[in-house]
């Protein structure tokens, strides 16, 4: 897919420098404006060549030609997806449990990747795989993937989730955990609760509970790795099947964690969307 952006200038940045203009009304990251500055034609303004300190025009179109861009190669594997919502900017799926998002040295040829390279091939389409939210491979839910650098810039941080999870022991209510965390030491992979650690925040609410385990609405005010696992061991609530944090297996064979909504406004359009999907089977018959 050619990235080629086209803006029309709003009343509100006439005679704004262009810069201004790319960073606040077209959320082009100021890496992204240096990138183009190199480029002969990166930006122009109704076809003419437009430097970064050059005033905007109200109603003119300023093109934007984004550069080339390198990626590692992905092998196109087939396989099954399932599509929750897709156009020319966009692709939303509901990744399964035991899905890598991406290739790792032990999985090369059975992720998300593999399978969304594979089918924008058959499609016609070439994109580089960027995924705007990323799940652990046993966590299950929705997952973004942005097909052009511009829809990447302009979601960021600025997509909501909400994730569901099964967690040991009775709990009631809700409440908020407000912890940093960090690598626990000599791990490369375990996180555990640090003072010197980055701020995470975490929002529950209890839908359902029972002696043996407590189902979880969760919504994050961070993301951070392997934030909602840790801080429910912290709480003394490890998730249903997260032997890493201290969950057991007998109940389900992986962390009982799924991305199960997202909203989020349209980075062309800016319509608001909003998207669900259901649980798992796995969980489903837990919470039944």
């Amino acid at each position: 897919m050619a990235e080629v952006l086209t803006f029309t200038v709003p009343g509100e940045f006439d005679g704004k420098p262009a810069k201004w203009f790319l960073k606040d009304h077209c959320a082009i990251s100021t890496r992204m404006i240096t990138q183009l500055k190199r480029e002969k034609e990166g930006i122009l303004m109704d076809g003419k060549i437009l430097r970064t300190v050059d005033p905007v025009r109200a109603g003119a179109v300023v093109t934007v030609n984004l550069p080339s861009e390198e990626s590692l190669y992905i092998e196109p594997v087939s396989g099954e997806l399932d599509v929750v919502f897709e156009d020319e900017y966009l692709l939303i799926v509901n990744k399964p449990y035991d899905m890598p998002v991406h290739p790792v040295k032990q999985h090369q040829t059975d992720t998300l990747a593999n399978i969304v390279v594979y089918r924008a091939r058959e499609k016609g389409e070439t994109f580089v795989f960027r995924a705007v939210n990323r799940l652990d491979r046993n966590t299950s839910g929705l997952v973004m993937i942005a097909k052009d650098r511009f829809a990447v810039n302009k979601l960021k941080k600025k997509v909501n989730k909400v994730y569901y999870a099964l967690v040991h022991g009775e709990m009631s209510g809700s409440g908020t955990v407000r912890e940093p965390i960090g690598l626990l030491e000599d791990s490369k992979i375990i996180r555990h609760v640090l003072s010197e650690g980055v701020p995470a925040i975490t929002h529950y609410e209890v839908l359902f509970s029972k002696n043996e385990y407590s189902f979880l609405r969760l919504v994050l005010e961070t993301g951070k790795t392997h934030q909602i696992r840790c801080h429910m061991a912290y709480l003394g609530h490890p998730l249903l099947g997260d032997d890493l944090y201290g969950g057991e297996l007998g109940l389900i064979s992986r962390q009982a964690l799924h991305c199960g909504e997202m909203s989020f406004s349209h980075p062309v359009t800016g319509e608001r969307i909003d998207l669900k999907a259901e649980l798992p089977e796995d969980m489903k018959k837990l919470t039944e």
